[in-house]
């Protein structure tokens, strides 16, 4: 069977994270989070004290200090200069610079290629913001999971985590180098009144109706 690539976007705190990672593990796929590796380059500005805002310094960073992407237990991880950051990555400080590096060309480029290498090792299911527009535009596999601002923000407060999301969705949305958007082709899930498995039941209903092959779907 080829290895095809499952795209899965949305805003922060719209569910996709826990989607992406409950279809990967019933699917026995690689779950590649992407966001993750925007925050890694986030924490790392902070770890060199770069301003996020400086593309220039976060540019000449980028050649400085190693990333490696890799895959642990079917997940995606990410080392910077051989560190795991862990929880970290989920800091209000990273929270705030993230949305800035992401905007940077050249350090979407970089992500860019680590995320559709990981097609080589395998099946997955890639989550993030532009999978579905611009890692794997050509895929038929498109989700994009959304919710009410009211519930991403209770989301975000039951999880401990002060997010400015309407900050974070205004500067995602318009920046200039892949910006948030529903992708062509994709299926809008609203997980607002939804359940987790209430979501998967839905997209694993689109993937068959998409031509998913049926040894991936277990039928």
């Amino acid at each position: 069977m080829e290895n095809i690539a499952i795209a899965i976007d949305g805003p922060a705190a719209s569910g996709k994270s826990t989607v992406a990672k409950t279809l990967a593990k019933r699917l026995g796929l690689i779950m590649v989070n992407t966001g993750a590796m925007y925050r890694a380059v986030a924490w790392a500005t902070i770890q060199k004290d770069v301003d996020p805002a400086d593309s220039e310094a976060v540019i000449k960073m980028l050649g400085e200090v190693e990333f490696s992407c890799g895959v642990s237990d079917n997940l995606s991880t990410i080392l910077v200069d051989g560190v795991d950051p862990g929880d970290a990555l989920r800091q209000d400080a990273v929270n705030q610079r993230v949305s800035k590096v992401a905007a940077i060309p050249e350090v979407r480029e970089l992500l860019v290629q680590r995320q559709r290498d990981y097609l080589q090792l395998g099946s997955v299911v890639m989550e993030g913001r532009d999978i579905g527009s611009v890692v794997f535009p050509d895929t038929p596999f498109k989700i994009y999971i959304d919710a009410s601002e009211e519930v991403r923000r209770q989301r975000r407060a039951a999880e401990g985590i002060v997010d400015e999301l309407g900050k974070r969705d205004e500067e995602d949305s318009k920046r200039k180098t892949a910006p948030l958007v529903v992708a062509e082709g994709a299926v809008k899930i609203d997980s607002s009144e939804l359940s987790i498995e209430q979501v998967i039941e839905r997209v694993l209903e689109i993937l068959k109706e998409r031509g998913a092959p049926a040894e991936l779907l277990g039928n």
